[in-house]
């Protein structure tokens, strides 16, 4: 549970990165190249990141699908079994 908790603050944390991204995007001037490329290759880190945090959700929600699959396929091979003795 850790894990995940310390997962959703890199989440948070890099949402918020991109937030002060964006309101410095707004002040920087068109004639200022070197903060343009800095600004640039800030948030292709951020883009990086999050699609890191991207893949792992999704890895985890494939992951509980095919849990959520094996549940009822238990579940209803159990309410067979447990039917066929009663007769």
């Amino acid at each position: 549970m850790a894990r995940f908790a310390d997962q959703n603050a890199e989440g948070d944390a890099l949402l918020l990165r991109l937030r002060r991204l964006e309101a410095r995007a707004r002040t920087v001037r068109r004639s200022d190249r070197a903060q343009l490329i800095a600004l640039i290759g800030d948030i292709e880190a951020v883009r990086r990141g999050l699609a890191r945090q991207r893949a792992l959700i999704d890895a985890k929600l494939k992951k509980a699908a095919t849990r959520s699959m094996a549940i009822l396929a238990y579940a209803r091979g159990a309410g067979s079994a447990a039917r066929s003795n009663r007769h």
